[in-house]
């Protein structure tokens, strides 16, 4: 069951983000009066034609959902009678090819200022970002941060969730080779504001492949809260034992539980054993439930217990420590328009830090990493599904534009060397770029499968 939810959940959020790319290019080849051949959803042997409108225009639905392509009329790849030679892709002016390949992305970009804007309308919740008990040596505990801390602003930028603290972090610790330190303000006794100086040059590419909070010796505030179940996997070992959101786990093999730490502890320990549960449900004790956590092992080589549910700290004793993000239709579109660009630079500062080798490849994910995203998000609710489907439509727009003939970047390279020099790049240049285009995109696609393979293996 749960291999099904994450494929439909790949698939759904695939052909969604490709047909969003592929409407980019044919709207605007429509705009400019370009005739479409076809339209196609995935590659290879096609499963269902559909012919439609004026120019009899091919929509295909294809074997192979990892892109598509749209076919526009063009010299170059048949012949065209002389009536319809205006309508070529070719014949257009070199303004309109740009405008007509750099679309794809920008829809993909634009679909993420979309969701993005519905999140922050809606409200998306999270934790205040509360620091806990810095680890002993490590640059938070030489920076002066202690338990209580309140994270306001990292770096200029205000923060109001872990989420968005995480975030913060994440950039600085990526520029960490230029700028070193990095300026963190808290509000600590008496709500009193301070600013302190943590050191990011410790930091290695290693580090931020993982935890990196952790790294920094940054940790959040352990309540001293029973722990309560949030989501359920399907077909996880809570589910098979019983178990349901909401429920509050008071305590396993006749321990009694204080914190939600202590919960993943004894969970860990238990690989593929039975533990006793005591379950409180609706304020009402249920019989004990015997529940065997699944054996995972970790990349580590950690052999750790997994029961397939999100644990929090119970609700009323965590309700002062959640905060939601919220804002009218104007500022929503504002902040999704400032997110968005945000993460697409972020995204070219990571892609042009790992070809210098700032940053590992262990950072290159592939369709495996990204289906098993698909499938956690879907299970969190829709609003984790919507930032993730926010996050693949950034990257695919960011991909798209990279100057790697074969992407829509490639194109678009050929197109600004024609703007400069007046007159087209020659066939065997664009033949050469194709080849040398292609062993990159392999040779990308090799890295990103091998990492893939890895973390499937390494569980």
């Amino acid at each position: 069951m749960s291999l099904l939810y994450t494929i439909a959940a790949f698939v759904v959020a695939l052909g969604a983000l490709i047909v969003i790319h592929e409407l980019g290019h044919y709207w605007v080849a429509r705009w400019c009066n370009v005739k479409v051949l076809r339209f196609s959803v995935g590659f290879g042997k096609p499963l269902r034609t559909w012919v439609r409108g004026a120019d009899r225009t091919q929509w295909v639905l294809a074997a192979i959902p990892l892109g598509g392509y749209v076919k526009m009329l063009d010299e170059r790849e048949g012949a065209v009678t002389p009536s319809e030679l205006p309508r070529a892709f070719n014949s257009q002016n070199v303004w309109r090819r740009i405008a007509i390949v750099v679309a794809g992305p920008v829809a993909n970009l634009l679909l993420a200022i979309v969701l993005y804007w519905i999140l922050f309308l809606h409200g998306v919740p999270g934790l205040r970002p509360v620091v806990g008990t810095p680890v002993a040596a490590s640059a938070a505990a030489k920076a002066g941060f202690a338990a209580g801390d309140t994270l306001v602003n990292i770096a200029g930028t205000p923060v109001s969730t872990w989420q968005d603290a995480r975030w913060a972090l994440l950039k600085s610790a990526v520029r960490r080779a230029q700028e070193g330190t990095v300026a963190i303000q808290i509000l600590g006794e008496a709500d009193k504001p301070v600013t302190r100086s943590l050191d990011l040059t410790a930091l290695s590419p290693a580090d931020l492949d993982g935890d990196f909070l952790k790294a920094l010796g940054i940790t959040r505030l352990q309540l001293k809260a029973p722990p309560e179940i949030g989501r359920i996997a399907p077909d996880g070992a809570a589910e098979r034992a019983g178990l349901r959101a909401g429920d509050e786990i008071v305590a396993l093999n006749n321990v009694r539980l204080e914190s939600v730490e202590q919960a993943i502890e004894t969970i860990q320990s238990h690989a593929g054993k039975p533990m006793i549960a005591e379950i409180r449900r609706g304020g009402a004790a249920l019989p004990p439930l015997q529940v065997v956590p699944a054996t995972v092992t970790e990349a580590d080589g950690r052999v750790i217990g997994r029961i397939g549910a999100v644990l929090q700290p119970l609700r009323a004793a965590s309700e002062k420590y959640r905060v939601e993000v919220r804002y009218g239709p104007v500022d929503a579109l504002l902040q999704a328009t400032l997110k968005t660009w945000d993460t697409s630079l972020f995204s070219l500062k990571m892609l042009g830090k790992m070809l210098i080798g700032e940053v590992s490849l262990k950072n290159l994910s592939g369709p495996i990493t990204i289906a098993d995203y698909a499938g956690q998000s879907a299970q969190n609710g829709w609003i984790s599904y919507l930032v993730f489907l926010a996050l693949i439509s950034i990257s695919l727009g960011v991909l798209n534009l990279l100057p790697i003939p074969l992407l829509d970047g490639g194109h678009l390279m050929y197109y600004i060397v024609e703007v400069f020099r007046g007159a087209p790049v020659s066939e065997m240049a664009m033949e050469i770029g194709q080849r040398v285009g292609m062993a990159l995109l392999l040779l990308m696609m090799a890295f990103a499968l091998y990492n893939d393979v890895n973390r499937l293996i390494s569980g």
